[in-house]
């Protein structure tokens, strides 16, 4: 199993618990931007910098994910490609994807999507908080226990 970032978006807290985790369990963790990313020295850590353009990080995630691993994005259609592949989906604020919720997910974001579009205000999400990080940690701990 590896896990995948969609690194572009992904809080510096969420990186740096997974960075944490990449050494302490021995698994291979890949960022994944169109930018240059800073990673701390080891062998479980690597960033792949992909070039600039719409969707081109998403779909070398898409690409490289496979049966089991763990993709950390909070983009819907991300997800639920990852899904169909058979990977497993967090978001950084702890929410785990499924096959059981992903349609309803993608349904609400492109809903979200159509209001925007025909100038809606929908406000954005709340900002990232230290509850949100917890909960990521404790969804990521959970989901590593199960596949220990």
């Amino acid at each position: 199993m590896q896990i995948l970032v969609d690194a572009d978006a992904c809080p510096k807290v969420i990186k740096e618990i997974l960075f944490r985790v990449a050494d302490r369990q021995r698994i291979q963790v890949t960022l994944v931007a169109n930018k240059l990313l800073h990673c701390p020295p080891s062998q479980f850590i690597r960033a792949l910098q992909v070039p600039a353009g719409f969707d081109v990080a998403d779909n070398k995630i898409v690409q490289m994910v496979e049966l089991g691993d763990l993709v950390i994005t909070a983009d819907i259609p991300l997800a639920a490609e990852v899904i169909e592949k058979g990977g497993h989906v967090l978001n950084p604020r702890g929410e785990l994807y499924t096959i059981d919720t992903i349609q309803e997910c993608l349904t609400m974001r492109n809903f979200m999507e159509n209001l925007r579009s025909s100038g809606v205000e929908t406000g954005g999400p709340p900002s990232f908080s230290q509850g949100d990080r917890q909960a990521f940690a404790n969804q990521l701990d959970k989901f590593l226990a199960k596949r220990a």
